[in-house]
């Protein structure tokens, strides 16, 4: 779970994500939506997160944040590196005028094209780059 600002931004949004960019297209063949029930602390709101949730993998919370679900920590973290990323390039693209949208039949094909691309491997594919690049950047990572 993130409250980053963009994220929070999109969440408050009530077109939520739109297809406007190849990031963009990686969240919408898994997205959901859960209505903001207030701070997120009661018992009896876990249902309906979960009801929600379904089978995504992301979750906008509304007026609240980004949810993730991943079957790894690697896919996790990739899932929430994209879905921030389609947030901040959509308020960007948002204050820069008129939208392109991307054909509903590319959105559809998107995650059977990046199974393929990555060999069935999602996160596990590029998560051994991104260990090496903050072992080179900042080596005390692990204490």
């Amino acid at each position: 779970l993130t409250h980053t600002r963009a994220g929070v931004a999109v969440s408050a949004q009530k077109c939520g994500i739109l297809p406007i960019s190849q990031q963009s297209t990686f969240v919408l063949g898994s997205l959901a939506y859960h209505e903001y029930e207030g701070v997120a602390f009661r018992d009896d709101e876990k249902p309906r997160l979960q009801k929600d949730l379904g089978h995504a993998n992301f979750l906008v919370l509304r007026n609240h944040g980004l949810l993730v679900c991943g079957k790894s920590i690697a896919d996790a973290f990739l899932s929430m590196y994209t879905f921030e990323n389609t947030c901040r390039i959509q308020l960007d693209a948002q204050a820069g005028g008129e939208l392109t949208t991307v054909n509903p039949q590319i959105v559809t094909g998107v995650a059977q094209a990046m199974r393929v691309q990555t060999g069935g491997l999602g996160g596990a594919f590029a998560w051994p780059s991104l260990i090496r690049k903050l072992e080179r950047t900042d080596p005390g990572y692990k204490t």
